[in-house]
C-alpha cells in the first residue's frame, strides 16, 4: 500500500515504525525538516517537508495514487482538512486524529459528511482502556475479540500464587473452565508456551477466555475480580473528562484532584456527580487528607510521565485494588518494567495500534481478512482475529494435522457466537472467527498461518 502520514509526532513516529515493517510504501509529511529527515533516515521511508493542508504538498507526497492518508498532527482542523483534500484528490481511504471533546460528539456526522474511514480520539481511546481495567482490577490489560465475546486478559502472577511452579498442562487440568494461556512474558522476553511450560511468580501471562470464565479462573487462583467502587484521579485533562463520564455510567464514583481552579470549574460543570478538588496531586500529605487510603483505585493522569510514575508507586501502597499510570514516552518502557506498577496506558501507542489494525484489515494483498489486531509485550507478540472465507485453505483440517508456522498458536474459535477453545481434533470452518497469537508479526490473511 502507498500510505501518506501527515504529522511526525509520537503517533506519527509509531505509525511509521509499524507500517514500514509491513511492506508499505510510506511518505511522511511534516512542517519540521529535522523531523522528516530523522524519520526518513531511521525507517527508510520517503519524506516531504511542508504543510499537509496544502494540495500541492500532498500531491508531491503522492496523494493521487495513495491507498491511505493518515492525518495525526496536533491540530484537529488541519487533520480534517488533510482528509478533505485527499478525498477530493484521490480515491484513498482517510483517517483523522480528532481530540477536541466537542468534535467527539459530532463524530458520526463528520465521518459521514467528510467521507472519513475513521476518526480516532487518543484521549477517548485511553479512557476506554482505563475504564475497562478498573472494571477488572486483576488485569494488566484487556483486549476484546468477536465484538466482546472473547477477551484476552493479561495479568502478573503474584508472589506465593497457586500458579507458581505449575505447568500449563497442570493448570488446565485443575481449573475447569474454557480458557487458554497463549503468551508469557518473563523478564522482558515473550514466548508462546506449550503444555510443559512452567509458570513462575512475576510472569506476565495472557489468557484467552470469556468474561464469565475469566471471573471463575481468577477466583480459583485467589485473585480479586470485583470491580472498583471508587477511584481517585490526579490530573484534570481530556482523558479525565472522558474517563469520569465512563465510570459514572458504570457506577464507579470519582474524585478528581486538579491544580488549576479554572479547570476545576470546567470539570464541575461537565461532571456534576464527580467530586472535584482543587489541589496539588503530587503532594502526598494532601492526598492523605483527601483519604486516598479509602480508595479502591488510583489513576495518574498528569502531563508529566515522571510524576505519574512516582504517584503510582506511592498509591500502590495505599489503594486496595488498582493503580493505572498514563505514560507518553516509550523510552520509559525499560524503567517501568522494573517497577511495581499495575497497569500502564500509552495513549499514543493505543492510537497507532488502532490505525495499524485498520491498515492491515484493508490491505489488498490476499484479500486480507484481519478483523482485529493487538500487539503485546513491546511488539514481540501479535494477537489477530481472522474471519474465515468459504474457499480458505485452513478449513476442514484437524488442527493436529495442520502444518503451521512456528511461534504460532490458534487460541480460540468463535462459531455462531460460541467460544471454542480448540484441541487437536478441532477444525476451522467457513464463517468462523479465529484468534491467532504469534511471534511472527505481519500476518495479513488466515492462510498466512500455514507453513509453506
Amino acid at each position: 500500500m502507498h500510505i501518506v502520514i501527515v504529522g511526525g509526532g509520537k503517533v506519527g513516529t509509531a505509525l511509521v515504525r509499524s507500517l514500514s515493517q509491513e511492506d508499505n510504501n510510506i511518505c511522511i509529511v511534516d512542517v519540521k525538516p529535522e523531523v522528516v529527515r530523522q524519520l526518513a533516515a531511521d525507517y527508510d521511508v520517503m519524506g516531504m517537508v511542508g504543510n499537509g493542508g496544502s494540495y500541492s504538498v500532498l500531491k508531491e507526497a503522492g496523494i493521487e495514487t495513495a491507498d491511505l492518508l493518515i492525518a495525526v498532527t496536533e491540530h484537529d482542523e488541519l487533520n480534517l482538512l488533510c482528509c478533505m483534500i485527499a478525498k477530493k484528490a484521490s480515491k484513498c481511504q482517510t483517517i483523522a486524529r480528532v481530540r477536541n471533546p466537542m468534535y467527539s460528539q459530532e463524530k458520526r456526522f463528520l465521518q459521514r459528511e467528510l467521507g472519513l474511514s475513521m476518526i480516532i480520539n487518543p484521549e477517548q481511546t485511553a479512557a476506554a482502556e482505563i475504564a475497562s481495567l478498573l472494571g477488572f482490577p486483576s488485569a494488566l490489560g484487556i483486549d476484546s475479540f468477536g465484538g466482546g465475546k472473547v477477551e484476552m486478559i493479561r495479568f502478573r502472577i503474584p508472589a506465593e500464587s497457586k500458579l507458581d511452579g505449575m505447568t500449563l498442562r497442570d493448570v488446565n487440568a485443575k481449573i475447569d473452565c474454557e480458557f487458554l494461556i497463549v503468551a508469557v512474558d518473563r523478564e522482558g522476553k515473550a514466548s508462546i508456551p506449550n503444555g510443559d511450560f512452567i509458570l513462575h511468580s512475576g510472569d506476565s501471562v495472557s489468557l484467552v477466555t470469556s468474561r464469565q470464565s475469566a471471573k471463575y479462573f481468577f477466583e480459583k487462583i485467589d485473585m480479586n475480580t470485583n470491580r472498583a467502587k471508587n477511584t481517585m484521579i490526579v490530573g484534570g485533562g481530556k482523558i479525565t473528562l472522558y474517563l469520569a463520564k465512563m465510570l459514572d455510567n458504570i457506577g464507579i464514583s470519582v474524585k478528581i484532584i486538579e491544580k488549576s481552579p479554572e479547570r476545576c470549574l470546567e470539570l464541575s460543570e461537565e461532571l456534576p456527580r464527580a467530586t472535584i478538588v482543587n489541589g496539588d496531586g503530587s503532594d502526598e500529605a494532601f492526598l492523605n487528607e483527601e483519604r486516598i487510603d479509602t480508595m479502591d483505585a488510583f489513576v495518574a493522569l498528569t502531563n508529566m510521565d515522571e510524576e505519574n510514575i512516582l504517584l503510582s508507586l506511592m498509591a500502590k501502597k495505599k489503594v486496595s485494588r488498582k493503580v493505572v499510570t498514563k505514560i507518553n514516552r516509550e523510552q520509559l518502557n525499560e524503567v517501568i518494567h522494573n517497577l511495581e506498577i499495575d497497569s500502564v496506558v500509552y495513549p499514543k501507542l493505543l492510537t497507532a495500534q488502532k490505525i495499524l489494525r485498520y491498515s492491515r484489515a484493508t490491505k489488498n494483498s490476499l484479500g486480507s481478512n484481519v478483523k482485529t489486531l493487538y500487539r503485546m509485550y513491546d511488539d514481540q507478540v501479535e494477537a489477530l482475529e481472522f474471519v474465515i472465507s468459504e474457499n480458505s485453505r485452513v478449513t476442514g483440517i484437524p488442527l493436529v494435522e495442520m502444518k503451521r508456522k512456528k511461534g504460532l498458536l490458534i487460541a480460540a474459535i468463535l462459531r455462531n457466537d460460541k467460544l471454542i477453545i480448540p484441541d487437536g481434533q478441532a477444525q476451522i470452518l467457513a464463517g468462523d472467527s479465529v484468534i491467532v497469537v504469534t511471534t511472527e508479526l505481519g500476518l495479513r490473511d488466515a492462510e498466512d498461518i500455514l507453513a509453506e
